[in-house]
């Protein structure tokens, strides 16, 4: 364990503790600002067999919009507990497994930064280019005194290596698995983004996207997200998801898994919008600085972290859609995205 110095490390190297040996857990790199060193963790639960699906969560890559490692921390604290009893959950870690970087960025997180202690905006750090019409905040190389700097490409940074590396390690190896990514800052409604960010064109798991939207749109008819690709909002250059995305398409194997990367973008504006003071705060524009507003969002998205788990163990429905399923949901997905 590290001597944490911000709120977000100390808790989660408590829960660490609270896991002990029922959680695989390690340090997979760490970064160095101001003679301080920052461990960037992995934590594995749940089944380590490559015939297992597997459900990712990540937060902190942008260290502003910390509320999305919050909300993974709170998340852990619930399985922490769940597991003193419940028999179904610890039923469904047997045949499944749960991998959480609740902090890529802690330097970010630490200094109340969206990039890095480079100045590198880890979204825009991957060596893929945005198609279309790319802006400023698209990302782009011109000083790391600006924000959206992508930095050395050919080279990423750190944390965004550490977190393709654990990516690599347990997810891609499963039959089947999803990828949940939070972050805040973007409109006032929350939106589930998959790819592709970097183009328009439709990416090839275009058909189990609106099946498991319909499924989801089914099971909940009221629930508040938008679900889009995100070249529907704006294309960006250098996405870490885009590029994971395709390093999973050119594995030997990928032609028998699915890989569904998807971005959960919790709009703040609807915060500012209620408080607009809090527009002048360092983490006003992404982050409930209220108390009863945070505990809201902690508990916001726990349904929908157990519908795609839920998912991922009954894939039947989305993830295993015969021919004439395939060309039905691929057309509808079509006309609802990219008509």
């Amino acid at each position: 364990m590290s001597n944490a110095i911000f709120a977000e490390l100390a808790q989660l190297e408590a829960l660490i503790a609270q896991l002990g040996d029922r959680a695989r857990t390690d340090v997979v790199s760490r970064v160095q600002y101001k003679n301080r060193s920052f461990p960037i963790y992995s934590i594995v639960l749940g089944s380590l067999r490559d015939d297992v699906p597997a459900l990712a969560f990540v937060g902190g890559v942008h260290g502003l919009e910390k509320i999305g490692s919050e909300v993974i921390l709170s998340y852990l604290q619930t399985i922490i507990h769940l597991l003193d009893w419940d028999e179904e959950f610890a039923g469904r870690l047997e045949r499944s497994r749960l991998v959480f970087i609740p902090i890529v960025n802690p330097i970010g997180v630490y200094r109340g930064t969206r990039s890095n202690g480079n100045g590198v905006d880890l979204m825009r750090n991957a060596p893929i280019e945005g198609k279309g019409n790319t802006k400023l905040y698209s990302g782009h190389r011109v000083s790391p005194r600006l924000p959206w700097y992508r930095g050395d490409t050919a080279q990423m940074e750190t944390e965004a290596q550490a977190l393709c590396q654990v990516i690599r390690k347990y997810v891609f190896n499963s039959p089947l698995s999803i990828a949940l990514d939070l972050h805040s800052g973007f409109g006032i409604h929350d939106r589930l983004w998959f790819p592709y960010a970097s183009c328009k064109k439709p990416f090839p798991g275009i058909a189990e996207a609106h099946a498991l939207k319909q499924s989801f749109d089914r099971c909940y008819p009221n629930h508040i997200y938008k679900i889009e690709p995100m070249s529907q909002e704006y294309i960006i250059n250098g996405d870490l998801w885009d590029y994971l995305y395709d390093s999973f398409m050119q594995t030997a194997d990928a032609q028998h898994r699915q890989f569904l990367p998807l971005t959960l973008e919790m709009g703040s504006w609807l915060w500012l919008r209620k408080s607009p003071l809090h527009l002048f705060q360092r983490h006003g524009f992404f982050h409930p600085l209220l108390p009863h507003r945070q505990q809201r969002i902690l508990r916001r998205h726990i349904t929908l972290f157990d519908f795609l788990y839920r998912s991922l163990l009954y894939p039947k429905k989305w993830a295993q859609l015969d021919a004439m399923q395939l060309k039905q949901h691929n057309q509808q997905a079509l006309a609802l995205w990219y008509a």
